[in-house]
């Protein structure tokens, strides 16, 4: 997924609420991949202003019961994913229908599980190949 720095951003919903073009016309001036992106800048700048085109830098942890909150929410309502997001006062409303995927196919479980690699594993693959090059400069030292 692209980054796009906050004033293009900016510059688009501005040139889009004024009525300079649609999502369409906007995404093709300047390059942006998908119209559905600038819909989601004008709607971010909506909710929150300026705040919300800025790119947040440290990923956001949510606990287990939170996504259970906002899935029931979203189960029990006819609210979009965006409304749900809107209301829950989260800027990712993808994020929900990732809980909702995972959740249909794994159940709780599948919204718990921590991600990336443990770190023991990479330390342990990090090790067994600075053995192996130390072994490889003995050989060919001989």
């Amino acid at each position: 997924m692209a980054k796009y720095p906050f004033e293009l951003k900016l510059k688009i919903v501005k040139e889009y609420l004024s009525g300079v073009g649609g999502y369409r016309h906007l995404a093709n001036k300047y390059g942006i991949s998908s119209k559905s992106q600038v819909s989601d800048w004008v709607n971010a700048y909506r909710e929150y202003g300026e705040e919300g085109l800025l790119r947040k830098h440290q990923n956001q942890k949510y606990s287990v019961q939170f996504k259970l909150n906002a899935i029931e929410l979203y189960q029990t309502s006819e609210m979009s994913y965006r409304e749900v997001a809107s209301t829950l006062e989260m800027n990712n409303p993808a994020l929900i229908a990732n809980w909702m995927r995972n959740f249909r196919e794994a159940g709780i479980e599948g919204i718990s599980k921590e991600k990336g690699r443990s770190l023991t594993l990479a330390r342990k693959k990090r090790t067994k190949k600075k053995i192996q090059q130390l072994k490889n400069a003995i050989v060919s030292r001989h």
